[in-house]
């Protein structure tokens, strides 16, 4: 142990000696692991942020909609999924009956672009108002933070009754309690009777410009068939989720009278398969990112290699006195070994603190999340040590095998 820290001594000191060769041979690693870790923050951060915003459903939960709830493929997909035929609350009442596991099913209908007054106040026209069923309150993120929730018989008898989101509290109410106030959508009143919980913002982008309204009274408003009706569904647990979606794709199979053999005319959503969708969308681009980050790397590792060499060149007679007084191979192949790891491994640090620090700083001007890709700096470091021994190995090598008489007598 005690020759081996000796051994890293004389490398460190040889590194420190030569300080502008250290830095150029250093900054090709930086440039390559910069490249790969500024693009991983940058996706990190993304999808930290994306996963957040998603995530609008409970856990152990999916939805049955219409529409795939993320749009690939073109216009032709969009053509496909607007020829389907509308899920009606019929459809959901049926499922209910016939999905007898889960813990809650609900059915939601919405709104967009509206605008909610209040006295001389009002909104902005940019207001999402959902009809829903109290199982549908259950298994999506609508948490009542004061008031009460809807109850059964609210839905029954369709009461003008709603909760309101944050922004819309914040704009409507500044100095009033909106608990058992009257708004007006549409001209038609409804009674504040619960205040939902604040939403995480996405790119800086609130989520908390909403309303929920009974499902009936949505109806009663705009009309049964208005809009496609999203049926979701809360399971009892994970063990029995995957279960549960598969008997409720038969069930609406049967139910929409689809042929045996055709695909569904419905889509499954979980904040799962979203996520899923979204990481399949940035897989291609961390291919890249690699791809171009290691031929980075393996240039500068070539660097390595030349600089090391010429190192050898010039301390040829440094490694004969080393060998004169009693140095091994195995030492000057360690020494040699360790520079060139160091280095690799310094540049790699430079690169990642930069990488970080500037992605997470694009990421803060689209008002994201801030992260950091620990897998990725994990493999970053770990790539730096294997280039620093593929490339130093030779080098080392050619060190440790010179003749001690012959290096003695070479003069630079």
């Amino acid at each position: 142990m005690r020759l081996n820290l000796e051994v890293m001594a004389v490398g460190l000191n040889s590194i420190r000696a030569n300080k502008l060769r250290a830095s150029l041979t250093i900054l090709g690693v930086i440039v390559g692991i910069f490249s790969i870790i500024v693009t991983m923050t940058v996706i990190t951060v993304l999808q930290k942020t994306i996963e957040t915003g998603f995530s609008q459903l409970n856990k152990n939960t999916f939805q049955i909609q219409k529409w795939e709830a993320f749009q690939v493929g073109g216009p032709n997909r969009h053509f496909r999924d607007r020829n389907r035929k509308d899920i009606t609350t019929d459809d959901f009442y049926r499922l209910q009956e016939m999905l007898k596991t889960p813990l809650y099913i609900g059915a939601e209908q919405w709104e967009f672009g509206k605008v909610i007054k209040y006295g001389n106040r009002q909104t902005n026209p940019n207001i999402q108002v959902a009809g829903m069923t109290t199982g549908a309150v259950k298994t999506n993120k609508v948490n009542v933070d004061e008031g009460r929730d809807f109850i059964e018989s609210d839905i029954q008898y369709s009461r003008n009754v709603c909760l309101i989101g944050n922004d819309i509290r914040t704009k409507l109410f500044p100095n009033t309690d909106p608990l058992g106030q009257l708004v007006l959508i549409d001209g038609m009143p409804l009674q504040v009777v619960g205040l939902i919980e604040k939403q995480p913002a996405v790119f800086g982008q609130s989520n908390d410009n909403f309303v929920v309204i009974p499902i009936t009274s949505f109806q009663s408003m705009y009309g049964r068939r208005s809009r496609s009706v999203n049926i979701t569904v809360m399971t009892q647990s994970k063990e029995d989720y995957d279960a549960t979606i598969e008997a409720a794709i038969g069930y609406m199979r049967a139910i929409r009278k689809v042929p045996a053999g055709q695909d569904n005319d419905f889509s499954i959503f979980s904040n799962e398969s979203l996520i899923s969708q979204v990481n399949d969308v940035t897989a291609n681009v961390k291919i890249g990112a690699g791809v171009v980050s290691i031929i980075a790397l393996l240039a500068a590792g070539v660097g390595i290699m030349n600089i090391m060499l010429v190192s050898v060149t010039e301390r040829t007679k440094e490694i004969g006195i080393r060998k004169a007084v009693g140095a091994k191979k195995r030492d000057i192949l360690l020494q040699f070994l360790f520079e060139a790891v160091l280095l690799c491994l310094f540049g790699g640090l430079v690169g990642i603190v930069l990488g970080v620090g500037l992605g997470n700083l694009a990421g803060s001007m689209l008002n994201a999340t801030a992260a950091i890709p620990v897998d990725w700096i994990m493999i970053g470091l770990g790539v730096c040590v294997f280039v620093g021994v593929l490339f130093g190995t030779y080098p080392a090598y050619k060190a440790a095998n010179l003749d001690p008489i012959e290096a003695l007598r070479y003069d630079n």
